[in-house]
Order: structure tokens, then sequence, then C-alpha cells
């Protein structure tokens, strides 16, 4: 088709995760659950850490900072999925890639923010008694400053190479938000250095960082093993066992969506699509909200601050 024939166009329709009318009333009430289950939950986290001052150490920082980012990860993209249930989904596309630079730099700062905590458990556990130097409140700032940072400037990328593709034709992007794989196949020109962008700038960092998770818990285990009782190794590992877990939760759904094979537009894989969408629920509806109920459940610290805050309010 000529170029000068075809209409530019000036928003996208978000297909959502179903057209059946019963199964959108029932994924509204499932995602406004998990949604308002994971505010509920960060927000608590970030209380908790804010006024138990036996709350108030390097890791627990992080933790309300990672509480933080998860309330807004989830924000950025489930009331727009919930408003699809019940109206046709439109966005233009400038608040499109709004919503994709924002989606994927906080992506990018959990993931470093994740490694921090990573690092954070290896001092505390193979260096205690260099803990305060090595984590103190001048280094913690700044580490969270570097999530933040990597996290807005590195997504810019996508974003701006999103931003400079044209769109003519197709308009309904086969997803609930505006990813950045899903909404580049809608474009009029050759999309394959923008392919090789995500999938191998967004691996690089996703694979990046976690590199860095599983080299710290590589020297800790190293430690464990070789200097610790099998009772120290016991108590060193139930207070990794959450981050561990939040760790393969996040990295598992994102290696999923951007480290999978890319398939060309024209004969895209259904299936390839509907895992893309099962792996993007699990990243900003399901782990959002688990991870707080994870660290409640596993840290005993948490545990005991949340009583004596219900105690406290029984007594008042």
């Amino acid at each position: 088709m000529d170029p000068l024939n075809k209409t530019s166009l000036s928003d996208f329709i978000l297909t959502g995760l179903t057209d059946v009318p019963w199964l959108q009333k029932f994924l509204f009430i499932f995602v406004l659950f998990f949604y308002q289950l994971g505010i509920m939950g960060n927000i608590m986290i970030i209380i908790l850490a804010i006024r138990d001052p036996s709350l108030h150490s390097p890791m627990y920082f992080f933790l309300a900072n990672l509480s933080f980012l998860d309330i807004c990860f989830s924000s950025v993209t489930i009331p727009k999925m919930m408003a699809g249930f019940w109206i046709q989904n439109v966005i233009s596309i400038k608040a499109c890639i709004v919503q994709m630079y924002f989606f994927h730099s906080l992506g990018f700062s959990e993931g470093v923010l994740l490694s921090a905590m990573g690092y954070d458990r290896y001092v505390a556990i193979c260096h205690p008694l260099r803990y305060r130097i090595l984590m103190r409140r001048s280094i913690c700032f700044y580490i969270i400053f570097i999530s933040w940072a990597a996290g807005l400037t590195t997504s810019l990328v996508n974003a701006l190479m999103t931003s400079r593709l044209p769109f003519c034709n197709a308009n309904r992007v086969r997803h609930f938000y505006c990813d950045v794989k899903p909404v580049i196949k809608l474009a009029c020109k050759d999309i394959r250095v923008n392919q090789m962008t995500v999938t191998y700038f967004s691996g690089f960092i996703c694979t990046g960082t976690f590199i860095l998770t599983v080299l710290s818990y590589f020297y800790i285990i190293s430690y464990l093993v070789a200097h610790q009782s099998s009772k120290s190794r016991s108590k060193a590992f139930s207070t990794c066992s959450a981050h561990l877990t939040v760790v393969l939760l996040f990295y598992g759904t994102a290696m999923c969506t951007y480290l999978g094979p890319d398939s060309e537009a024209s004969i895209e894989s259904d299936t390839s699509i509907e895992s893309d969408r099962v792996a993007a629920i699990l990243a900003t509806v399901i782990t959002p909200s688990l991870n707080p109920i994870i660290y409640t459940l596993r840290n005993k610290e948490v545990r005991n601050s949340l009583g004596n805050i219900f105690k406290t309010s029984q007594y008042w």
C-alpha cells in the first residue's frame, strides 16, 4: 500500500482479556480483589516500617520502598484494565506510550531494588560486623536513588523508539495494557530493530539484575556451608526465604514475557499471545498483592510488629 494513502492513527483499542460478558464480570471481581489486597498489604508494610523502631533497618527500608514500587507498578495498568471490562478500552497513542514508559521504568527499578536487597542479605550474613558501615543510611538512600534513576532512564529507550513509529491502519492492541511488544507490531514499517532492542535491551537489564541477585545468594550459601552450623544455616535461610520467593516470582514472569521468541505479525501465534497475557497478569495483578503476604508469613519480625499494632488497637 502506498504510504501516502495510509491514515495516521491517534488512538488504540486495548482488546483486554476476553469478550465473554460473564467472564468479564468474574475477572473484574477477581482483579479488584487482588488489587485492593495488594494496595492494603503494601500500605501496611510501609506503615510498619515507619512506625516500628525494631524495623528501622536497611532491610525494611528497602522493603518499604519495594511496597511503594508495587503500588505504583500495579496502579499503572490495573485501573485501565478494569475499566475495559465494562466499556471499550480506548487510549490515545501518547497516553499509551506514557503508560508503557512508566510500566517499564517501575519494573526496571524493582529489579535493581531486588538485587540491592540480595546484597543487603549478603552483607548481613557474611559480614555482620561491618554491616552498619557497609549499609549505613547514606548508602541505602544512594541505592534507592540508583534504582529509581536506572528505571526512569533505561525505559526511555523503548518509549522513544516506539514514539517514532508510524501507526496507520491496525489499532487493536492485543493486550490489556500498552506493552511494547504488542504495540510495535501495529506499526506500518519494519520493526525488526525495535523487536531486537526490546529482546536484547530488556533482556540484558533483566538478566543482569537477576545474575547480581544470584551471585549474592551464591556467596551466602558458600559462606553458610563453610562457616556456620546447621542451626545457624536454618536461621539465615529463613530470613532470606521471603526475598528469594519474591525474586523468583518477579523474574519468572519477566523472563517469560520478554525473553520469549517473537513471532512475525502475519503468522502470530495465539498461544504465544495468551502466554504473554498470563505472565502479565501474574506480574501486574498477582505478584504485587502476594509480596506483602509473603513477607508477613515468612518474616517473624514483620509478624511481631503487626501483632503489636493489633494489640495496641484493641487496648484503645
